[in-house]
């Protein structure tokens, strides 16, 4: 449970991961640069930018998304946060903030990577900076109804082919 298991596993997800398209090799290769040279680039004390865990939260039966609204961002979105010295995998962080965002106990994650994006952004350090977020895939279970966090302006389920206009997330 230190910055050295979360700098192993975010650089195991991405060695092991097989992007499908050309730009998702080349962002799998630039977060793998930026980890060979950010022994601490998991944390969020890394100001030039870090890792971040997300998940993309599917109702049981795939038919649904959980996004929530950042207050932030503005945009909907996947659920998702920073890394902590606690969590001693990303995957774990992506499991911890997915069940603290959503208030739903019994998700389910699947280990492999789901995917990766790069975000620039002004988060909690107050300065701009950039999210190297791996995302994974969780499922909800059966009735799972989702409880806004104070992270969140608004939290819904929505059908995973009628999304909202402004949303940016990741579907597969």
């Amino acid at each position: 449970m230190t910055a050295e298991s979360l700098h192993a596993s975010a650089t195991k997800l991405l060695e092991t991961w097989n992007p499908a398209t050309g730009p998702e090799r080349s962002l799998r290769e630039a977060v793998l640069a930026f980890l060979g040279s950010a022994p601490r680039g998991c944390l969020r004390e890394h100001a030039a930018g870090h890792i971040t865990a997300s998940a993309v939260v599917y109702s049981h039966d795939g038919r649904e998304v959980l996004l929530t609204l950042h207050p932030r961002v503005g945009l909907w979105i996947q659920l998702g946060g920073h890394c902590e010295e606690s969590d001693e995998t990303v995957a774990d962080a992506a499991l911890r903030e997915a069940t603290e965002e959503s208030g739903i106990e019994g998700l389910v994650l699947d280990p492999e990577l789901y995917g990766v994006q790069a975000h620039p952004i002004t988060c909690s350090l107050g300065v701009p900076t950039r999210h190297l977020d791996l995302l994974f895939r969780i499922t909800a279970p059966a009735g799972a109804v989702p409880v806004r966090s104070h992270e969140s302006t608004d939290l819904r389920w929505w059908p995973v082919d009628a999304l909202p206009p402004n949303a940016e997330v990741l579907l597969r």
